[in-house]
């Protein structure tokens, strides 16, 4: 008979797998991890995704371990290249202002990944790499870290202007011409 909880219920019996390939939130190739026997046997197994971990299954673990190591070095090269680009890259910002120069919005990290994506790196990066602490909501030059994959981070170069400051600087270049 099985034990039941506190609640009643029966516990949900776990089962060891060997992982083929990255799964997010659970592990990536050549782990072997614990998972509920039905997550198992109706989806990690028909898909592919999976062996059971068997003494024979074991062994495959080391032919894992060489893909799963040559992804992570291609990974990583390709985050050290991201990060390299977004080192070089120095974005110019408008935050709305009003007079006296009061912030009617701010600068968040969706504003921040967009600009990058339209930038001339063409990078496209999860919002939640780039680390803001809280939005930027005046002026000036700031230096924002970014978290890339495998633990690469790099700092971006942003600078904040105010909607009536480029007016007034559009207006000025017209006025030379």
């Amino acid at each position: 008979m099985r034990a039941l909880s506190p609640q009643g219920h029966k516990h949900m019996a776990n089962t060891q797998v060997i992982l083929k390939e990255h799964i997010k939130g659970l592990g990536a190739e050549a782990d072997v991890v614990g998972v509920k026997r039905g997550f198992a046997r109706n989806y990690l197994l028909p898909q592919g995704k999976a062996y059971e971990a068997t003494k024979g299954n074991l062994r495959h673990v080391e032919n894992l371990k060489a893909v799963r190591a040559e992804r992570e070095s291609r990974e990583i090269a390709e985050a050290e290249k991201t990060a390299s680009k977004l080192r070089k890259l120095k974005l110019k910002m408008t935050l709305a202002t009003g007079q006296g120069g009061k912030a009617f919005g701010s600068i968040t990290t969706i504003d921040i990944a967009k600009a990058v994506a339209e930038s001339v790196a063409k990078v496209e990066l999860d919002r939640h790499m780039i680390q803001l602490e809280r939005p930027i909501k005046n002026t000036g030059s700031f230096e924002v870290p970014v978290k890339l994959d495998h633990g690469v981070e790099c700092f971006l170069k942003i600078t904040v202007v105010s909607a009536s400051e480029d007016e007034a600087r559009a207006e000025e270049a017209e006025a030379a011409e």
